[in-house]
């Protein structure tokens, strides 16, 4: 995937938005104000930034080159993705979901009820 395609997959989910909170050059995708995916709009960067549980942060790390802790984030919360297409595009699909919904469960309770969010 590339950026474009990110981002048209993030903005596909239902109440996502986007934002750049660190200027014209950095994309957030947001759930309720909250990020889950960052990307340079500048082209310096060859990777996007992804939230995921920490435990699969470890197990995606292990199992793909292109997959590292998460540049200039939280290590634990965060990984890089490359964008150089060793990963298959259903499997980055799979993981923006996630961190889409991780970010989600992170909502206030009376947040993600009015965001229609039954967990």
């Amino acid at each position: 995937m590339n950026i474009a395609d990110v981002r048209e997959y993030g903005l596909s989910l239902p109440h996502a938005t986007e934002r750049c909170p660190f200027g014209p050059d950095t994309l957030s995708l947001e759930i309720g104000g909250k990020m889950f995916c960052l990307m340079d709009l500048s082209g310096h960067w060859q990777f996007y930034n992804l939230k995921v549980d920490p435990d699969f942060s470890i197990e995606l790390q292990d199992r793909y080159p292109s997959i590292r802790p998460g540049y200039h984030m939280n290590k634990r919360h965060w990984v890089s993705v490359d964008f150089d297409n060793r990963i298959p595009r259903r499997v980055e699909e799979e993981l923006i979901r996630h961190a889409y919904y991780q970010t989600a469960r992170g909502l206030t309770r009376k947040l993600r009820a009015e965001l229609g969010f039954d967990f």
